[in-house]
């Protein structure tokens, strides 16, 4: 008795190869390669890695937003005698490694600024008869009242050196890091 039964090919999905839908074609998955990444798991995962980046930005900005960070306590860097109307002196804050700017702008008016421009780090001059501060690397300026930034690539301000005389002597009090 001769067998006349054809072996008929089914596909993973149990239907034969000419009855497969169009789709089926073009995107030849099989049933035990689809569940790899379920969508719920990817939606998890998606989930997961969404609130660690929530949480991380939230942590840069306090961080940096914070406003007012101390120093290492007052720190005598000049006399107010040593230093005339419209000169600037060198001095180290809140370490020996940051170079600061102390200016004096008016006959009681002292500023102090970080020497390093927030652009690339150059040091700037003070310009107090244009109440500026230069940078010469990029031709950036900053405004000898704020610190802010009035000019070329430079988008952050300066941080600020807080000060405080006493019985004639000029103090450094702490940084104010500014972002705005």
């Amino acid at each position: 008795m001769a067998h006349d039964k054809q072996l008929r090919v089914l596909t993973p999905d149990g239907r034969p190869p000419d009855e497969q839908p169009k789709w089926r074609k073009d995107f030849p998955i099989d049933t035990a390669q689809d569940n790899y990444v379920a969508r719920r798991d990817f939606t998890k995962f998606m989930v997961l890695i969404s609130g660690s980046f929530v949480a991380g930005q939230a942590w840069i900005a306090l961080k940096t937003l914070g406003g007012k960070h101390t120093g290492p306590g007052p720190r005598p860097i000049a006399r107010v005698d040593e230093i005339a109307v419209g000169q600037a002196a060198i001095f180290a804050y809140p370490d020996e490694h940051d170079t600061c700017l102390l200016v004096r702008a008016g006959q009681d008016e002292f500023l102090a600024y970080s020497n390093k421009c927030s652009h690339l780090s150059c040091a700037v001059t003070p310009d107090v008869s244009s109440g500026r501060l230069l940078c010469p690397c990029h031709h950036g300026s900053f405004d000898l009242a704020t610190g802010r930034p009035l000019a070329g690539p430079p988008r952050r301000p300066l941080a600020r050196i807080v000060l405080e005389v006493r019985d004639g002597t000029i103090y450094a009090t702490g940084v104010e890091e500014r972002t705005v």
